[in-house]
């Protein structure tokens, strides 16, 4: 008999990354501390408290941490975040991003100080303010430059397009300079400027995925706002080919 159905060949999936990894663990990690925010079962808590290790283990991987590394660290730390109630369900957090453009059609960005990799004014969102309202703060405090909000123009999956390793949704507003002068945080940037499409700094976080659509409406085309369409198959590791709406 050839082969065995209960023993079957290893697959290889050679488009598996440590990216998918890590988005897999925190998922994991999301569902488990949001069971533990609602059960009083002692018994689905020991579930729970499995699962939140299995998913640390993930998480190691996906770090490539040394083998035999505690995983109690990486547990622990989930559990502090465990409230009772609605106040525990774990959600993305938001955050958001500012496309501002000039006269001369050229894009501002920021080269951050935690990275080096240069990107629109981008930060958490602020509870008491509008999504818009952080949007004119952030670059203010960024960059210097004082902003008009025209519109929404995208709503990214950070996490799931592997711009970062923490689960957040980031809402990105269509802006154009009105005044300020140019002058970068001391604390957050390395350096601040205006740039055309064909003269980028190197190097620019996601630029091949939302460039083509912030560049066409910085010169003024009707574009629409720009998501992560819905998939079939939602845990699949790479994104859909196209995240434009029709």
């Amino acid at each position: 008999m050839d082969g065995d159905p209960l023993d079957p060949e290893p697959v290889s999936d050679p488009t598996l990354t440590d990216s998918d990894l890590l988005r897999w663990s925190e998922s994991l990690a999301g569902i488990a501390r949001t069971g533990l925010a609602f059960t009083e079962s002692l018994y689905e808590r020991e579930r729970y408290e499995e699962v939140l290790h299995v998913a640390a283990e993930i998480h190691a991987r996906a770090l490539r941490r040394p083998p035999g590394e505690s995983l109690e660290a990486t547990v622990e730390q989930w559990m502090k975040q465990v409230e009772a109630g609605p106040a525990g369900y774990v959600t993305p957090k938001v955050a958001i991003g500012a496309v501002v453009g000039n006269d001369a059609g050229e894009l501002l960005l920021l080269q951050r100080s935690d990275s080096g990799i240069w990107l629109y004014p981008t930060g958490w969102a602020d509870i008491g303010y509008s999504a818009s309202e952080v949007a004119v703060k952030e670059v203010r405090e960024e960059t210097g430059i004082e902003i008009e909000v025209v519109r929404l123009l995208a709503v990214f999956d950070g996490f799931r397009l592997g711009f970062t390793r923490i689960p957040l949704y980031s809402l990105i507003f269509l802006c154009r300079a009105v005044g300020g002068e140019l002058r970068g945080h001391p604390l957050e940037t390395l350096d601040v400027g205006w740039f055309s499409r064909d003269a980028l700094p190197h190097p620019v976080a996601g630029i091949d995925h939302w460039g083509d659509h912030v560049f066409a409406a910085l010169r003024g085309e009707e574009v629409e706002v720009m998501y992560d369409l819905p998939r079939d198959r939602v845990w699949e590791s790479r994104p859909a080919p196209d995240d434009r709406p029709d």
